[in-house]
């Protein structure tokens, strides 16, 4: 029988491999450090995530699938089934089809290296302020294959389709004595900025400035990449708006049966106190 010297050597060495495999991959993330902004996203924003709908239709439905959302379920965001049938749907003439796309995956390993995603749950893998910054984050790289690369997803394989929305961004490096004074300037930056570690102890802060000539000023911009993350947001789980309005409703009936209650509680003990 093991005795108990044995047993807790056991158990340090266990944990020890536990944490080796759990802090492995976060300690070598750390040489790069992406700050990014907040999404501006409200999912109960009706008109928002029409815009935004109408942004993926024509902006990201060509490559990317949606196979787990179909075309009926944005009438719960306010847009009728003509509405629909004439703006919105170009790959099928069925209303209750998903939103696949005409591309197979063989030819798109062929052409792109690898088949572009579903995008139908890719917001709660990412989360809502990774995509946001990924749609922000793209700048010009002639060495790439593409001719982009991007800030947040370093080397991606995806080109910037809304370039002629938000022009060309270029990216800015500053070089840092030590990683304080980065991370302080990219604090100072308030956008979407990387603080990465270089030889020599040496530490880099990069950020991107545009050329002002997209068809769209930056802030405009702006607001349609927020407005096409919220719905993504949305079509990663349709149902949650549903659960949210309802939630607010209890919430309000739970506040109106308080006021009630406490009256009642000061109407029984009065005669004590």
């Amino acid at each position: 029988m093991m005795n108990l010297r044995k047993f807790k050597t056991v158990v340090a060495a266990l944990t020890a491999f536990a944490l080796g495999i759990a802090v492995g991959p976060a300690a070598a993330a750390g040489d790069e450090d992406v700050r990014m902004e907040p999404a501006p996203v409200s999912r109960l924003d009706v008109e928002s995530l029409q815009r935004g709908a109408r942004t993926f239709v024509n902006y990201c439905l060509n490559c990317h699938a949606a196979k787990y959302m179909r075309y009926n379920r944005l009438t719960d965001i306010g847009v009728d089934i003509p509405q629909i049938q004439d703006n919105l749907m170009f790959a099928t003439t069925k209303v209750g089809d998903t939103m696949t796309i005409a591309m197979r995956p063989a030819d798109a390993k062929a052409w792109f290296g690898a088949p572009p995603p579903d995008l139908s749950v890719e917001a709660r893998v990412r989360g809502a302020d990774w995509l946001y910054n990924y749609f922000l984050g793209f700048y010009r790289d002639d060495e790439s294959a593409t001719g982009w690369n991007n800030l947040v997803f370093h080397n991606v394989g995806m080109p910037q389709v809304l370039w002629e929305l938000s022009g060309s961004n270029r990216l800015v490096t500053k070089e840092f004595e030590n990683v304080h004074e980065a991370e302080g300037a990219a604090i100072a930056a308030k956008g979407l900025a990387k603080v990465e570690h270089r030889a020599g102890g040496k530490v880099a802060l990069l950020t991107l400035t545009g050329d002002g000539k997209g068809s769209q000023p930056e802030a405009e911009y702006r607001k349609t990449v927020a407005d096409l993350v919220n719905f993504l947001d949305y079509m990663a789980e349709p149902a949650k708006n549903k659960r949210i309005s309802l939630g607010l409703i209890v919430l309000l009936y739970l506040g109106v049966l308080f006021v009630f209650a406490y009256w009642l509680k000061r109407e029984y003990w009065k005669d004590i106190h």
